[in-house]
């Protein structure tokens, strides 16, 4: 009996062996997956925070979005203010070039209608020196028909005095 006991209690000793090391392995084993929760617990809290500044980013991001589409509509309004005030440039341009080559135009027909009347001018000027001319001769001419009249009353006169 004294053997069923000591048997006994070397089974009950390496029950309590084994149970101690199943006891220390779960231990480790707990200190372990106590570290991993830890671990996981700080990787949650800096993936949360990085989460945070995430939303923040994307809050700000959404911000300028809204802003830039703000800016997008105003600038499609400028453009087509840009484009109408483009347009209007340009046929003012083509306005002013048509104006251009209309004021050369009547400058062109001003200057030829200046050589024209220069050119009257002086065929007014010679018609008036011929007039003069031709007064000038008339008078002669009356002074001498007159001289003449005169020398044939005269003569006249003698005759019907003989």
């Amino acid at each position: 009996m004294a053997d069923k006991i000591k048997l006994k209690l070397n089974n009950l000793r390496l029950e309590v062996d084994a149970a101690v090391e199943r006891a220390e392995a779960s231990e480790a084993k707990n200190k372990k997956l106590e570290q991993a929760l830890l671990e996981k617990e700080q990787e949650i809290t800096s993936l949360t925070h990085k989460l945070a500044v995430a939303d923040e980013q994307l809050e700000k991001v959404e911000t300028t979005l809204a802003a830039a589409k703000a800016e997008n509509v105003d600038n499609v309004g400028s453009k087509t203010t840009s484009e109408g005030l483009q347009r209007k440039i340009q046929l003012l341009e083509e306005e002013l070039d048509a104006a251009e080559k209309n004021a050369k135009d009547t400058v062109e027909k001003l200057r030829q209608v200046d050589v024209k009347a220069e050119h009257f001018e002086r065929q007014v000027q010679r018609m008036e020196q011929e007039r003069d001319a031709w007064e000038k001769k008339y008078e002669d001419s009356q002074a001498k028909y007159h001289a003449s009249k005169k020398e044939l009353d005269e003569l006249v006169l003698q005759m019907e005095g003989l």
